[in-house]
């Protein structure tokens, strides 16, 4: 069950990838989502090394340690999502934004912990969850506002 779980979240990340690449900004967008997976790379590989977080059921199991599912697809999307509706926000809307991203994210990923295999806490929690996600992708966020800042200027 679980396999056919992730099967189905990567189609559904297939899918929502395609549309994101229908909006405006597609240089935005997959730079977004290649720095969310750069990021995301160093704490995922951190976080299944120390053994806080074991992904007892994933894609090519084998070769990698950590979800490379959620880490290099599923999460830079759903930052892209994030970064594209919040491209006008000011400061206190981003954060907001951001918070509310990171709380679905968060509660999606407790949901799996508890109710499959897809993902085991050994010492970590859904907090750490939500103040890294969020940490990230408001990090990615506030860099995209710099490098369209910096773009702008001397363009």
């Amino acid at each position: 069950m679980d396999r056919i779980l992730l099967w189905a979240l990567l189609v559904i990340g297939i899918i929502l990838f395609c549309f994101s690449l229908r909006k405006p900004l597609i240089k935005d967008t997959l730079l977004v989502f290649l720095l969310k997976a750069y990021f995301s790379t160093f704490f995922g590989v951190i976080v299944a090394e120390e053994k806080l977080v074991e992904y007892p059921v994933r894609f090519l199991g084998q070769y990698f340690d950590t979800s490379i599912l959620f880490e290099y697809f599923l999460y830079p999307i759903m930052c892209v999502y994030f970064y594209q509706t919040s491209y006008h926000s000011r400061l206190l809307g981003i954060i907001v934004q951001c918070a509310l991203y990171t709380t679905a994210l968060t509660f999606l990923e407790v949901l799996c912990e508890k109710y499959t295999n897809l993902v085991e806490y050994h010492g970590w929690t859904g907090m750490y969850s939500f103040i890294t996600i969020f940490l990230l992708s408001f990090s990615v966020r506030m860099l995209m506002s710099l490098i369209n800042k910096r773009e702008q200027s001397t363009g």
